[in-house]
């Protein structure tokens, strides 16, 4: 865990603050695993956009698009697994960095996710994916 202290921030501040960043970044990764888009809307601003290539195709796409292609192909085919791997907070600003493995079976990405609270509730502004590895499937 990477956390950043304001001055004056007890203990039990940035542990909850970190707690509320971790539900809202796992709300990401589970609706993405079973395609659950409530999930990923509750994870997600609503102006939150998603950058990226995939096998030389951008993804510079509104986070609608990620919800689409979650509901029609979810990333658990059998053996996808996640990590969060860091998180970093200022002040009603965050940071997460994940990897997941295993996505539609052989594909691999480190997710680099910039979070806002935004009316007391973290949300997900931006997804930024580097594909790592595997080949995607036909996807249509």
């Amino acid at each position: 865990m990477s956390q950043v202290m304001e001055h004056g921030t007890d203990a039990a501040t940035v542990v909850d603050e970190y707690d509320a960043i971790r539900d809202t970044v796992q709300l990401c990764l589970d609706g993405e695993a079973r395609g659950d888009v409530d999930k990923l809307r509750a994870a997600f601003h609503p102006d939150a956009r998603m950058f990226g290539s995939l096998a030389g195709e951008r993804y510079d796409v509104p986070i609608q698009e990620l919800f689409d292609l979650a509901a029609s192909a979810p990333a658990d085919t059998g053996c996808y697994r996640s990590r969060i791997l860091a998180i970093q907070q200022t002040g009603d600003a965050a940071f997460a960095t994940v990897a997941e493995e295993g996505y539609w079976g052989t594909v691999s990405f480190v997710d680099y996710l910039s979070l806002a609270k935004v009316d007391g509730i973290w949300k997900i502004v931006s997804k930024l994916f580097a594909h790592t590895g595997g080949e995607p499937p036909e996807l249509g």
